[in-house]
């Protein structure tokens, strides 16, 4: 594996196996990684035949009191995952390198960016949209892939993507979850062994809307939603931040519950803010 900090080093590199005809995958991530992040450099090995895999804290998606300076990080770690998953290229730019003295640029995305993560985190996916084209443009990827955990950064990045008309396949890969049902999250090592227990709320509350839907496909969504909140409130020490069910390709609230309805939420246990989401008719 080729460990590479230059974003100059990382194109010239792309571009002679691009030269040579090669499929070249993208796993754009911000690096302390789990098992999660290991699923999707192994898809990507599958589908490809060169994998880049990019770690890099984005400091611009990061708001004001936002976990920014603890955000985890252990590259020594990193890189042995990395190679041990037979992973070709591991890209670690430095923030002077992808922000140098004078940038003034930023990708905006509308329509999808003003709900749900967007709402409460203004600025986010402006910092999202902008870092993820620099590494488009650097790599040179002919397909990305991204966790479905981040559904509203995924609905982000291909409506760019579409509207850009960039070449690049953007693929969804299903969320990977520990044996209780949490969510994989780097974020999750925040957690106290007691919040870590009260974190299995956010799958808790999907298994239960589901079990609700299956009952009665007719149930009003507002209907649902009160009684989603009022399970998770039954979880000590949990914020909710937000709790909707929206059309998975719109992102837009549901008058009527169909196949394509995603309940998501965002709760905060303790100081940890953490995402989750899922189809309520077939268990994504």
């Amino acid at each position: 594996m080729e460990v590479i900090c230059s974003p100059v080093e990382m194109t010239a590199w792309s571009n002679k196996k691009i030269a040579q005809g090669k499929i070249v995958s993208l796993v754009p991530t911000m690096g302390y990684f789990h098992e999660g992040h290991l699923r999707l450099m192994r898809y990507a090995k599958t589908k490809s035949d060169f994998v880049v895999v990019s770690l890099f804290v984005n400091p611009i998606q990061f708001g004001p009191g936002e976990d920014l300076s603890r955000y985890p990080v252990d590259l020594d770690r990193d890189r042995m995952l990395a190679d041990k998953e037979m992973v070709d290229a591991l890209f670690i730019p430095d923030a002077k390198d992808m922000y140098p003295e004078g940038f003034n640029t930023q990708i905006q995305v509308s329509g999808v960016t003003e709900t749900l993560c967007g709402r409460s985190r203004p600025g986010h996916f402006i910092g999202v949209t902008t870092v993820v084209a620099k590494l488009f443009n650097i790599v040179k990827p002919n397909m990305a892939v991204f966790g479905r955990k981040d559904f509203q950064q995924l609905a982000v990045i291909r409506k760019m993507v579409q509207d850009l008309d960039w070449d690049v396949s953007i693929i969804g890969h299903p969320i990977v979850r520990e044996e209780d049902g949490l969510a994989m999250s780097s974020r999750n090592s925040y957690l106290t062994s007691s919040e870590r227990k009260t974190a299995i709320c956010l799958f808790s509350s999907i298994q239960y809307a589901r079990n609700k839907f299956a009952q009665n496909k007719h149930v009003a969504p507002s209907s649902l939603l009160d009684e989603i909140k009022s399970f998770i409130q039954g979880f000590n020490g949990v914020n909710i931040e937000y709790i909707q069910l929206v059309n998975q390709e719109t992102l837009e609230n549901v008058n009527a519950l169909d196949d394509n309805t995603l309940l998501v939420l965002a709760v905060k246990i303790g100081k940890t803010r953490l995402i989750d989401n899922g189809l309520l008719y077939d268990g994504v």
